[in-house]
């Protein structure tokens, strides 16, 4: 196998075009127990970083015409806070790569906010959307497990309006040395055997795990985002950089 047709799930090496499919198998696996796991995983902290990343984003209660894409959104955090926090004609959709993750957020968010808030399968390389359709792209816990990530910002630059705002909320690089050593040991013999207990795979939440040591730190995942084409590129840490938010904006 050449270099050009390898790539990584998680620490291991594999072709490129079975990458997808086995991230897909994943998700599919867990997305029943995902919303539990995140809680367990992250001691709740995933509800707060979010928080955060809908406060930054500052969704207006008064500006007309805003619309989110919630990318690799399935059980959707991030579109009912920025639903919430929106005017009421905002619209949002969630795209995700995953049925089972969408009908997992169908389930949950069913009816609640009627025809505000769509569904739909897409992958985040290649989007099923015109140029220029939305004010807002999130993508939360997401951006790792595309196969190749300059694509996926490419299609989010393609995909905003002039204008429009890209958040990332993301696993990122610990900046604190202490932090750090506890964060993996945690990491790599706990959250293994939390998945084994809670959602019956240990496997999947171990791919988890190495996936978030292989995505670039917060310098790098910042210069793909300026080599998209992206503008006002910055950064917040988040809990000593256990994650990271990257907003940029289409100008």
């Amino acid at each position: 196998m050449s270099d050009s047709t390898k790539n990584t799930f998680g620490f291991q090496s594999v072709a490129e075009g079975a990458r997808q499919g086995l991230v897909n198998s994943v998700f599919s696996r867990v997305a029943d127990r995902y919303d539990v796991m995140n809680d367990l995983m992250s001691g709740g902290l995933h509800r707060l970083w979010k928080d955060a990343a809908i406060n930054w984003l500052g969704p207006s209660r008064t500006a007309h015409g805003q619309r989110l894409l919630d990318v690799a959104g399935g059980t959707g955090d991030m579109s009912k806070r920025w639903l919430n926090a929106a005017a009421p004609d905002a619209r949002a959709v969630i795209c995700d790569i995953s049925p089972e993750m969408l009908e997992a957020g169908r389930r949950r968010l069913a009816g609640r906010y009627g025809d505000r808030l769509e569904f739909l399968e897409g992958n985040a390389e290649a989007l099923p959307f015109p140029d220029k359709s939305f004010t807002t792209y999130t993508i939360a816990f997401g951006i790792r497990n595309v196969t190749h990530i300059d694509r996926a910002l490419a299609e989010a630059y393609r995909v905003l309006k002039p204008g429009g705002r890209f958040l990332c909320l993301e696993f990122s690089e610990v900046q604190t040395p202490v932090l750090n050593k506890l964060y993996d040991a945690f990491s790599f013999n706990v959250i293994p055997r939390l998945g084994q207990v809670v959602a019956g795979d240990a496997e999947a939440y171990r791919y988890l795990v190495e996936s978030i040591r292989r995505f670039p730190n917060q310098q790098t995942f910042g210069g793909m985002m300026r080599a998209a084409g992206f503008a006002r590129v910055q950064w917040r840490d988040l809990t000593g950089g256990v994650a990271a938010m990257h907003s940029g904006w289409r100008l």
